[in-house]
């Protein structure tokens, strides 16, 4: 592609053009998180609202792959258009402007092409067929090699007849869903696996800004393994925007869970202790619910008993966006997002030390909130100091 001759794009979107009276809103919110995402990229920009349209607008020099890139990241987007804009001066300067951009844009001229043209004004003096078969024999003339295939062409030349035309050949997928914000705040559990990051990704793509609460244990997990979390909360910070991340002390938490409890039911009362603090920082926060990575079956604390043993601890909603995901589903998106490689790295954290050989899959409720009874001694006080001695961490997208 030729960067040189795009000073502007296109920024398509989907779900938020059925919003009715509240598209403004979100339209809003969109063009506020481009803001956001473009301030990591070399250059100026204007980002403007036009006839159900975002467009962003370089001023002056610019880093074309780093804006892509960032525009690439901002839940909503769901096209990014590098798009040339033209004012109408009637058809035969359109034509001659469309030429030129393809001259520029592709060294090779032999390829097929149809013209795809959409008429949002409708006082202009050609409807849209015309346009395509009057456009399409002037590319033919002007390039002898290239042949016409409406079905599946080499090259689409879009053309938009707005309050200015645009041109554009390429549509780069963005990352759909809504903008970030728009549908309130939730807190992310956030270990150093596979999962908890992608679970993260998910709820923020429906428009949910996400803070995190993660649980060390030094001295049994190092500070890679918390420097390993802190980088996957910026690296999905790049989708959500900043993170604020809540890191936990819970070694006190889990020695005396260890000493106090049967080991089979560990992990299961660990977790319990874990969405209460999850969720007190939670509703510091304002969230209005919990995030975790877990899916029905793929270790002994995510069955169906296990999770309703861990719910009933919370009084807050609990979204498991990967509930119904197999082990290689979740993979394919984390490589997608890149967190699969800083997931994977050996640094263990405070869940996989504790680990019971033998851990119950089918927990009692009753049982359990039995077992826990024999904490009542010391677990308020450390819990309670747990909370004090959190440090929180700001984390912000390179």
């Amino acid at each position: 592609m030729s960067e040189n001759q795009y000073q502007s794009f296109l920024i398509k979107y989907a779900e938020i053009a059925v919003k009715g009276k509240n598209r403004y809103l979100f339209e809003d919110a969109l063009v506020g998180r481009i803001h956001q995402a473009l301030k990591s990229v070399d250059g100026s920009f204007l980002v403007r609202k036009q006839q159900g349209r975002i467009y962003v607008d370089a001023q002056g020099e610019y880093d074309f792959d780093g804006t892509v890139d960032a525009l690439g990241h901002v839940f909503g987007i769901v096209g990014i258009c590098p798009v040339v804009l033209l004012e109408d001066e009637g058809f035969d300067l359109l034509a001659r402007a469309v030429i030129d951009c393809i001259d520029r844009e592709f060294a090779d001229k032999k390829f097929t092409f149809k013209v795809n043209a959409r008429r949002a004004r409708k006082n202009y003096p050609m409807e849209s067929m015309e346009i395509n078969a009057s456009l399409g024999e002037r590319i033919l003339e002007a390039f002898p090699d290239t042949r016409v295939d409406v079905h599946k062409p080499q090259v689409t030349v879009c053309v938009e007849i707005r309050n200015q035309i645009n041109v554009y050949f390429q549509v780069i997928a963005g990352p759909g869903g809504m903008p970030v914000g728009t549908n309130g705040k939730a807190m992310l559990l956030l270990s150093g696996g596979i999962d908890s990051p992608v679970a993260g990704y998910m709820i923020a793509k429906r428009g949910v800004a996400i803070d995190a609460t993660y649980f060390h244990a030094p001295p049994y997990t190092s500070e890679r393994a918390k420097q390993k979390v802190v980088d996957l909360a910026k690296i999905i910070s790049r989708y959500t925007g900043p993170i604020r991340l809540h890191v936990v002390n819970f070694t006190d938490i889990q020695l005396y869970i260890y000493e106090q409890c049967p080991h089979e039911e560990l992990t299961i009362i660990m977790r319990r202790y874990m969405m209460r603090l999850a969720e007190h920082f939670a509703k510091e926060s304002g969230c209005l619910g919990l995030i975790t990575g877990e899916s029905i079956g793929q270790v002994a604390s995510q069955t169906m008993q296990s999770l309703a043993a861990t719910n009933e601890v919370c009084t807050m909603p609990v979204y498991r966006p990967l509930i119904g995901f197999d082990k290689q589903e979740i993979v394919e998106i984390s490589e997608k997002i890149k967190t699969y490689e800083t997931s994977i790295l050996p640094y263990e954290d405070c869940c996989t030390i504790f680990v019971a050989k033998h851990p119950v899959t089918k927990p009692s409720l009753q049982v359990i909130q039995n077992d826990e009874k024999k904490l009542s001694e010391k677990i308020d006080a450390l819990v309670a100091q747990a909370i004090e001695t959190a440090e929180k961490i700001l984390v912000l997208p390179d």
